[in-house]
């Protein structure tokens, strides 16, 4: 059976939310997942914290806890984003996921750590069972091409307009 690509865009909340939806799902048909986490170094995710006790889940991170510089991000940002890329081919030559989510990558591709010409030759290289998942704002025209489905997340309302601080399981 051949997997699907998948893209999680735009400017709402839940992108990422989505993936680990998805991923829980996988796990409950005990299938494998490996999620990268572009440009996130924090470990104050619950999806870090959990991590480590979930069966046939791997999360791995590849950035800092501090946030990019768009106009000029730091030398160490676009270093993790290329180890980030080449920990993804990594696991796509070893093929022991049967899911892998590349969170936040298409911001990683519009910041301009990693090209889109990176992403789509990881694309082309991944084993034709896998299903694979990228998530992030800003998805280049030519990924949302070769995605199988693709889905945008549009804000219509957002608690931090109303001055509500990000709250630990719902943000972060």
């Amino acid at each position: 059976m051949s997997g699907l690509i998948l893209v999680y865009t735009g400017n709402g909340k839940g992108k990422t939310t989505a993936s680990l939806g998805l991923s829980m799902r996988a796990l409950g048909h005990n299938q494998t997942v490996g999620f990268l986490q572009f440009m996130k170094g924090s470990k104050n995710y619950g999806e870090v914290k959990i991590a480590a006790i979930l069966p046939n889940f791997t999360l791995v991170q590849s950035g800092q806890e501090s946030f990019v510089s768009y106009e000029n991000p730091d030398p160490i940002d676009i270093q993790m984003a290329q180890d980030g890329l080449e920990l993804a081919r990594h696991w796509f030559e070893e093929d022991n996921f049967d899911l892998i989510v590349l969170d936040e990558i298409l911001v990683a591709v519009a910041f301009k750590l990693i090209s889109v010409e990176q992403v789509l030759d990881l694309v082309r290289k991944r084993p034709p069972h896998l299903n694979l998942v990228m998530t992030g704002r800003y998805a280049a025209p030519e990924i949302m091409e070769i995605a199988d489905t693709v889905t945008e997340m549009t804000e219509q309302r957002h608690a931090y307009q109303r001055g509500v601080e990000a709250k630990a399981g719902m943000e972060f």
